[in-house]
């Protein structure tokens, strides 16, 4: 099973569709609350595709880059089940609690 950062990874990923690439997806999880540095950010996507959970390629250069090309990911198959997976167990575990003080 994934871990709760991959998790984020992947989930954010998958939301951005064909936008995912490494500071569209530092930015969606700082809109959450979960802020992360580049490096963790790209030694995570490392490890998800050497478990083939995600895939990246070269995009075309931009502009915005001052010419330099973006890492897009994608999420595979695996990825997106590995994701159901935690989430699902997330869910489960957490049927009946409530955060609330009491």
């Amino acid at each position: 099973m994934v871990g709760e950062f991959e998790y984020l990874l992947l989930t954010a990923t998958a939301r951005l569709g064909e936008q995912a690439y490494g500071a569209a997806i530092r930015r969606l999880l700082a809109e959450v609350g979960r802020p992360v540095s580049i490096g963790a950010l790209y030694t995570t996507i490392d490890r998800l595709e050497k478990k083939g959970l995600v895939t990246t390629w070269m995009g075309e250069a931009t502009a915005e880059r001052g010419g330099r090309a973006k890492r897009m990911v994608r999420v595979t198959t695996e990825g997106l089940r590995e994701a159901e997976e935690f989430y699902s167990t997330i869910t489960m575990i957490s049927r009946d609690v409530s955060w609330i003080k009491r």
